[in-house]
This record gives C-alpha cells, structure tokens and sequence, in this order.
C-alpha cells in the first residue's frame, strides 16, 4: 500500500489549503482514512478521520468548524480541506488508513504517507 499527500505549502494566516491523499496498491474503499499533523519539537496528534463509507467524522476540537475532511473512493483519494489557517496549525500533516475504520488512535493506523508541510504565516 502506498499513501501519496500532497497539497502542503505556505499560506498567511486566515488562508485555506486542500490537502490530498491519495491510495495506490489496496482497495481503498474498505480502510478508515486519518490525518494527523506534527510541529517541529512536538509529538504527532490527530486531526480528523472519516469512516470507509464517508458518513461518520470525527475532528481535533481545536480544529471543528475550520477544516473538513472527506474522500472520494472512486478516486482512492482522502481529502483535508483547512480553512482560516492560524500560525499554530504549522506542521507535517500525514494521511493515515486504517482496516478498524473511524479512528482518533495513531496507533491503529496501519499505513501511513510521507508527509506533507504546511506552514502558516503570521
């Protein structure tokens, strides 16, 4: 299984970022997607996962309301859209697929992508 992100970048503060992930090498549509995020000096924490069929969610508190997560199985791909960007957001974020489904523990992820920066600017 490989997990591709993308979509990282620099952006001011209050900006909006997409970012993807997209699966190659397994049936995408039967493992829970994650995103988890990680600042530098910090440890990783979970942002968002979503279910395999899309219809259950679950967020970080301090980012309910500012970023969405979604996927299209036809196109194997998990989505993190992230509105009103803060400077506190800066991190790696990964993209992580799970056969449990929804979940908020890193630990039962099985696979996981390379990572991809994004920076917010004050």
């Amino acid at each position: 299984v490989q997990l591709q992100a993308s979509g990282g970048g620099l952006v001011q503060a209050g900006g909006s970022l997409t970012l993807s992930c997209k699966m190659s090498g397994q049936t995408f549509s039967i493992y829970g997607m994650g995103w988890f995020r990680q600042a530098p000096g910090k440890e990783r924490e979970f942002v968002a996962t979503i279910s395999q069929s899309g219809s259950r969610t679950a967020y970080l508190d301090s980012i309910k309301g500012r970023f969405t997560i979604s996927r299209d199985n036809a196109k194997n791909t998990v989505y993190l859209q992230m509105n009103r960007l803060k400077p506190e957001d800066t991190a790696t974020y990964y993209c992580a697929a799970n056969l449990a489904g929804l979940s908020m523990d890193g630990s039962l992820y099985d696979y996981w992508g390379q990572g991809t920066l994004v920076t917010v600017s004050s």
